[in-house]
């Protein structure tokens, strides 16, 4: 076997390792959310988790169990719409996830907010752990299941009706009742727990980096190629471009760079040509050369 093969599979494995520690690690602290902050508090946040809380509140079922009982029929309708390795990752931490649920209860894991008083601090908390522990579940390439499962079986009978906004009935449906099932101020402390759910999630796919895309149209674009080559040491990327009122073609400087680069891009645009036209816009992830290892990511 070539070195390069060996190489090669030498970096998959220790990728393959990377998404199942983030797949573990991520159902634990996920998982840790419910009893800590949001069962003790009343809040269901949404998704299956959320309705098996709420029935769990009428039979006393633990939530975790009941969880993986409603995502066992949705998986076995949904797997097709999913590949063979995703669809494996994803019931192995749908089970995970809900046994964790339930395992840190018993091994006595406290509760850190009770009742009405706590119920603030138990949606903020609460919502950033589950947002931590899906955001890691989703970086290792699975799901949990449950309303996002729902959204891709309905999805694929009912075209008309995407993956998100089925989601987001789902979690509607869920909070109102919740509002019947508890109280209107739990579904209200519901309905800001996804929020930060879904916001700590994008933090955690995307990261914490707001490296720049810098869009550079000026006559001097070979000037200004070579400068930011040679003096910034960044990768450039030529497109091809038309103006609008003039129909004349010139490349359009196109580079991604950290934050604190772009004060000495427009330097060079400045010095260079004083009448250029650029535009900065948010990348919120760059992978590759000069920035996060492409390899690393699943």
């Amino acid at each position: 076997m070539s070195k390069i093969r060996m190489k090669r599979l030498s970096s998959e494995r220790r990728e393959q390792m990377m998404a199942w520690l983030q797949i573990v690690v991520g159902c634990i602290i996920g998982a840790a959310a419910y009893p800590m902050f949001l069962e003790p508090c009343n809040i269901a946040p949404g998704g299956l988790s959320g309705v098996a809380m709420i029935i769990g509140s009428f039979t006393g079922w633990p939530v975790g169990i009941t969880s993986l009982v409603l995502n066992i029929p949705l998986f076995i309708v949904g797997y097709r719409s999913m590949g063979r390795v995703f669809a494996f990752r994803s019931l192995v931490a749908t089970i995970l996830f809900s046994l964790a649920i339930d395992g840190l209860k018993l091994l006595g894991l406290p509760a850190v907010t009770i009742g009405e008083e706590a119920a603030m601090l138990g949606c903020i908390f609460g919502g950033v752990l589950l947002g931590v522990g899906l955001g890691m579940i989703l970086r290792g390439g699975a799901t949990t299941g449950g309303s996002d499962m729902a959204a891709r079986v309905v999805h694929r009978y009912l075209p008309f009706l995407s993956v998100g906004m089925f989601v987001f009935l789902i979690d509607c449906v869920v909070v109102i009742a919740a509002a019947f099932c508890f109280d209107v101020m739990s579904a209200l402390y519901a309905l800001i727990c996804i929020f930060i759910n879904g916001k700590v999630i994008d933090v955690v796919m995307l990261g914490l980096s707001k490296n720049k895309a810098c869009f550079i149209m000026t006559s001097a674009w070979e000037r200004v190629n070579e400068r930011v080559l040679q003096e910034m040491d960044r990768g450039v990327t030529l497109l091809e471009a038309r103006g609008g009122y003039t129909g004349e073609r010139r490349p359009v400087v196109m580079c991604v760079l950290p934050p604190q680069e772009v004060a000495r891009i427009k330097a060079i645009v400045r010095e260079t040509d004083g009448s250029a036209f650029m535009f900065i816009t948010e990348a919120h992830e760059a992978l590759g050369e000069g920035f996060s290892h492409l390899a690393g990511e699943n």
